[in-house]
Parts: structure tokens; C-alpha cells; sequence
């Protein structure tokens, strides 16, 4: 008897084991086909902005704001409300004191950098550069508390953290069927669906956005419904109130 029940027992404690692997085996499969899901460029961290015409430029050079557009470095820090900025023209070049034209339509920020510390090395010893961008935003639109354009300073941007600064999602968020508008190299615009259901926590804090990402959060339906909902109340109120009225006549 008491054989018979070990035996039981052994087997029921392999069939635990074997249900434990199943549903880790499943979850590690549903983790990788999420991954799956996601569009690569929402998880490349190889990315890299490109100065585009009329970008608003500052470049600050480490005690010389004679020479800056703007100053990272001294009393007075970029400020676009300033005025302490240079514009990319319509040739992809900008003008900056004592070097004149230079040409930098294309390049990444860190190409620029690259390229004016070459050319100030011939007026100025070992010059320290910062080059920033002032215009680079991403857009959060549709059911978010705060939808807006948001300025960044980083070539990628954590997702979560972006709709956070637009005050996270509204109520009637549809997170089913979240868009990304994406500019590509090509001038084509290319849309991204991304669906935070089907994908955890750790891994949504995993998606990248880069400057010029417009993010749409459509309305999940029964929004109109509920809107309607409470001048639909007193209508049905007044036809029940009419039905036990007529009852008694």
C-alpha cells in the first residue's frame, strides 16, 4: 500500500515537472515570436541622426564664445529663444565666424563635429566642440493625456519614456494598433504597427524612437458609446416611467 502510494507520487511529481517545462517553453516561444513581431528598426540601436535642411545648429567651442554659435560652455547656454543658433540652408551649408561656409547636409552630428574640429584645429589649439541639434522632436498624437511635439536631445529615445512626457496613455487608448510614421533615408515615409499587447513590460521598454517619429495611439471603440451613454440613460428612463404609467390605464 504504502508503495503503491510513492509510486503516485513520483508520477505526479513528474507530471508537475513536465507542465513547469511546457509552460516555460511556452512563454519562451511566446517571448520570441513578440520579438518576431517587432519591426527591426524599433529595436536597432544603431541609428544615427542626419542634419537636414533647416535644422537650427548650435556649435560651442571651449573658451571661445567668439567663436560659437551659441555656448554650451559659457555664462550664456544655447537657447533657440535667443536667437543663439544657425540655420541649415537650402544648399545643406551654414555659415560660422572666422571659418565661413561649411557644408553639412547628410552628415551625423558626430561627422560634424568631427569636421569643424579639423578645420578650428588650424586657428585654435586642440579645440573642444560641442554640436548640437535644436529642432530634433518626435510627435506622440492621438489617446495620450498631453498629445504634442516633444524636443529630444538623443539620436534614440526609450518608447515608454516618450509617452510618458505625453502624460501616458488616455483611457480609450487602443494599444492594439499603435502607428509609427518613420521618415526613411529614401524620403519614403514608412509606417510601423506595433500592438503593446502582445509583448511584455521589459521588452516594450526595449523599442527606440529617433527624431521625426510621429507615434499614433488610436481610439479603442465604445468611446462615441459612452459619450452618448448618459443622455441615453434619462431617454430609456422616461420610456420605462411611460410603460408602468400606460400598465395601470
Amino acid at each position: 500500500m504504502k508503495l503503491l502510494f510513492l509510486e503516485k507520487l513520483i508520477l505526479l511529481g513528474w507530471i508537475g515537472l513536465l507542465s513547469s517545462c511546457s509552460v516555460q517553453n511556452l512563454q519562451t516561444s511566446t517571448k520570441k515570436a513578440a520579438i518576431r513581431r517587432l519591426d527591426n528598426s524599433l529595436i536597432n540601436n544603431t541609428y544615427q541622426y542626419k542634419i537636414k535642411k533647416d535644422d537650427k545648429l548650435t556649435v560651442s567651442i571651449w573658451n571661445h564664445d567668439d567663436l560659437s554659435v551659441g555656448s554650451s560652455f559659457g555664462i550664456y547656454n544655447s537657447n533657440e529663444v535667443y536667437g543663439k543658433w544657425v540655420m541649415v540652408d537650402d544648399k545643406g551649408k551654414v555659415s560660422l565666424p572666422q571659418i565661413g561656409t561649411v557644408h553639412v547636409e547628410g552628415l551625423t552630428i558626430s561627422e560634424v563635429k568631427d569636421s569643424l574640429t579639423a578645420i578650428y584645429s588650424k586657428h585654435i589649439v586642440d579645440p573642444v566642440l560641442i554640436v548640437k541639434v535644436l529642432n530634433m522632436e518626435i510627435s506622440v498624437l492621438g489617446e495620450v493625456k498631453n498629445p504634442a511635439s516633444y524636443i529630444v536631445d538623443k539620436n534614440r529615445n526609450n518608447f515608454l519614456d516618450i509617452i510618458s512626457k505625453a502624460g501616458g496613455f488616455d483611457f480609450y487608448a487602443n494599444k492594439k494598433k499603435i502607428s509609427i510614421l518613420r521618415n526613411q533615408d529614401d524620403g519614403q515615409v514608412k509606417t510601423i504597427h506595433l500592438d503593446l499587447t502582445k509583448i511584455d513590460a521589459a521588452l516594450a521598454s526595449s523599442i527606440l524612437l529617433v527624431p521625426g517619429d510621429i507615434v499614433y495611439v488610436p481610439t479603442r471603440n465604445g468611446k462615441m458609446l459612452d459619450k452618448k451613454s448618459p443622455s441615453v440613460v434619462p431617454f430609456t428612463s422616461i420610456i420605462t416611467a411611460l410603460a408602468i404609467i400606460f400598465k395601470f390605464f
